[in-house]
């Protein structure tokens, strides 16, 4: 429902005010709905964290903003059919900037690099912009032999899903995770300073089965674990 808070995800110790972290979520597209991704993101609060997730980016404001530890993108910029028009503004994109610039993370997962060609800003952020995929089809992550200490003990998997293909505008992308299916090679998970803030990408999770498979739960939750830490790789 446009405009509407898709749910909060609170672990039971939380309501003790005892919880890792907060975790804001824009999430929400015309392919990607929104209690999807929070479906997907659900289990993760049994390690105490607490999503906070809007469809609506003009909810996202300052104040907002400053509630939260880290942040999730899961929402495309781009126009569809059913007259959702891509969502980024000047001020909004201030905003994300300096987020991140300041000291927080923020992890850009599946859909959420979709649509930044046109946005230098936002893609330099980021640090990668999706090109295109093949129809679903068997994918296989493999973590790589430098992935340092955040992701280095995460295994790889294997899921039917998107293979995403992504476009990267520099060299400074540390890639710690690829995907590899019938149809090529690429770059499924990496990190980038940004200021004094942390981003990391991932860009498997179309479907559900996807994003609740165990191995790549993992690799959500060191992700969200490293976005909300407070210091670089």
């Amino acid at each position: 429902m446009k405009g509407a808070t898709v749910r909060v995800f609170r672990h039971a110790l939380a309501t003790k005010g005892e919880y890792t972290m907060q975790v804001g979520v824009i999430c929400h597209d015309y392919w990607h709905p929104g209690t999807t991704i929070m479906e997907g993101l659900g289990p993760l609060a049994a390690e105490g964290i607490v999503f906070d997730a809007i469809e609506d980016a003009s909810l996202c404001t300052r104040e907002w903003l400053e509630r939260q530890d880290a942040l999730v993108i899961a929402k495309a910029n781009e126009a569809y059919q059913d007259g959702s028009l891509p969502w980024i503004t000047a001020e909004l994109e201030r905003l994300l900037l300096d987020f991140v610039e300041q000291g927080k993370g923020l992890l850009v997962l599946h859909s959420g690099i979709v649509g930044w060609r046109e946005e230098p800003a936002m893609l330099k952020l980021i640090g990668g912009v999706f090109a295109h995929h093949p129809h679903a089809c068997p994918v296989t992550m493999t973590i790589g032999t430098d992935a340092g200490p955040v992701f280095g003990t995460a295994e790889g998997f294997t899921v039917h899903d998107e293979h995403y293909f992504v476009e990267t505008p520099d060299d400074l992308n540390r890639v710690f995770m690829t995907s590899h299916s019938e149809h090529g090679v690429q770059p499924a998970g990496w990190v980038r300073e940004h200021g004094k803030g942390r981003v990391c990408a991932l860009t498997p999770g179309h479907f559900l089965e996807a994003l609740r498979e165990p191995g790549y739960q993992k690799v959500i939750s060191r992700a969200l674990q490293w976005c909300g830490s407070g210091s670089m790789w």
